[in-house]
């Protein structure tokens, strides 16, 4: 996935809400305010922080090499792909995975209104 297509994917899903709290180089993602994913603008190829559990954070790190520790995150709760572009499909399933985390870790009334069709 190039830059334009995380940037897309991860604006396609409810309560999102796009911002550079870190400066203009880094887009941050949130749900109902919380970050569910980080993206660099300034890396030689697209790269993007995730949230995941623990024991899948583990097992990414160990599978692809280009899966690491997320710079400046908890390393135990967030990973860094380096390059989106080698396994798209891995990457939409990991962003989904992140906002799903970060949605069920939201208080009852906000996934309420996440889980609402839209009008």
């Amino acid at each position: 996935m190039n830059i334009e297509e995380l940037r897309e994917f991860c604006l396609g899903f409810k309560g999102i809400t796009e911002e550079t709290p870190f400066g203009p180089e880094h887009l941050v993602y949130k749900v109902m305010g919380k970050m569910y994913a980080l993206v660099p603008l300034d890396n030689e190829f697209p790269q993007v922080v995730l949230k995941n559990t623990p024991a899948k954070n583990e097992f990414l790190r160990n599978e692809y090499s280009y899966i690491n520790e997320a710079y400046h995150f908890n390393k135990v709760h967030w990973i860094s792909v380096d390059n989106t572009l080698k396994n798209p499909a891995l990457v939409r399933e990991l962003i989904s995975e992140s906002y799903g985390l970060v949605k069920k870790g939201l208080p009852r009334k906000l996934q309420a209104e996440l889980d609402e069709p839209a009008p």
